[in-house]
């Protein structure tokens, strides 16, 4: 009772050092700076609003960001009074316009009502084929027409002089004359009906078209566009199409060039893009909405149909698929497990003991 040692109470272990130990006095060392150490690398913190920064500036990345050939051909057409987003709203309302010439050419618009309802060939999930690849080509034809002075970065892999297409010569004046829209609808329609391309596949081609002058600063002319819409269609072509063309494929179709020069054209493409060949649905979305808005300021809107019953039992059925898919997510996303409280009609079953 009496000693001062205690089991409650014990003294702090002290350190025992023999003749051979080398144990020293801790001493900090001072923090080394990023200069110091050679890095350079840059800090997450300083990469947080990067997205937000270059927003307007990646439309291809951004769904909130412009599309660049839609600015382009609004600096060119005089657009009326009605803003983009109500040009947006009035490609939903259905109507037609029908001339009738026994009455000296008056025009009488139909609109929809419950009997009948008139509607386009056109969706953003089956665009039109033919109309996609129209808007495509008027959008690439902006971009030649109203580029910019300066003519940014030149890139050797798409001028058309150092590459030709075809063994023809090149003129001296070739930088001079820019394309008209039917002839680039030409190029395109040519490509995408040998190789079978689908119409998803112009908007993506046109996604990495104004992907690739964003991100390479340079723009698109009467010298290098049939080698830059070349190398965007061989690239979507791969990513949207599950079976996609081959190199050798195009060869076929351009009869002048060779295998050699279409990977290594793909290869820069892709260097110059930064390998970033993802395309959210919502860019899709926004470029597809943004191309019937050129569409029609271009009186190219495509012509509206009668909703006949065969279209209707289809879009019923699309429907109906849409929502059987909605009601599996909701049931996957359900917690498997619950409240003892939330439980109604539990039946207890006696256990039998043998």
């Amino acid at each position: 009772m009496g000693s001062t040692n205690s089991c409650c109470v014990s003294s702090s272990p002290k350190l025992r050092r023999n003749a051979h130990s080398r144990l020293e006095s801790y001493i900090p060392e001072p923090e080394l700076s990023r200069e110091d150490t050679g890095c350079n690398l840059q800090h997450i913190s300083d990469r947080e609003n990067v997205d937000e920064l270059n927003m307007e500036y990646n439309p291809s990345d951004h769904p909130r960001a412009s599309t660049i050939f839609l600015s382009k051909s609004q600096t060119d057409v005089e657009l009326p009074s009605k803003s983009v987003r109500d040009k947006r709203k009035s490609t939903f309302i259905n109507h037609l316009t029908h001339i009738d010439e026994s009455k000296c050419g008056s025009t009488r618009r139909k609109h929809s009502s419950c009997s009948t309802i008139f509607l386009d060939d056109n969706t953003v999930s089956q665009p039109n084929l033919k109309f996609t690849i129209k808007c495509v080509s008027l959008a690439i034809y902006y971009h030649i027409k109203n580029r910019d002075t300066d003519g940014g970065m030149r890139q050797d892999i798409f001028d058309e002089k150092l590459h030709p297409l075809s063994k023809s010569e090149v003129p001296s004046d070739y930088e001079r004359h820019d394309p008209e829209q039917k002839h680039i609808y030409r190029f395109v329609r040519t490509l995408f009906s040998a190789a079978q391309l689908t119409a998803e596949c112009a908007i993506v081609t046109l996604v990495y078209l104004e992907r690739l002058l964003t991100y390479a600063e340079i723009d698109i002319g009467p010298g290098n566009w049939k080698r830059i819409v070349l190398g965007a269609i061989l690239l979507a072509s791969k990513v949207w199409d599950d079976q996609a063309v081959w190199n050798v494929d195009y060869c076929q179709i351009l009869k002048d060039i060779t295998v050699e020069d279409m990977n290594e054209l793909e290869r820069q493409f892709l260097e110059l893009l930064q390998f970033n060949i993802n395309v959210p649905s919502s860019v899709y979305a926004k470029y597809y909405f943004d191309l019937r808005s050129l569409s029609e300021t271009n009186n190219l809107s495509f012509p509206l149909e009668p909703l006949s019953q065969d279209k209707a039992q289809r879009l019923e059925a699309i429907s109906r698929l849409c929502d059987d898919k909605h009601v599996d997510a909701r049931r996957a996303a359900k917690k498997r497990s619950a409240s003892v409280d939330n439980l109604a009609g539990v039946r207890w079953v006696p256990a039998i003991l043998s």
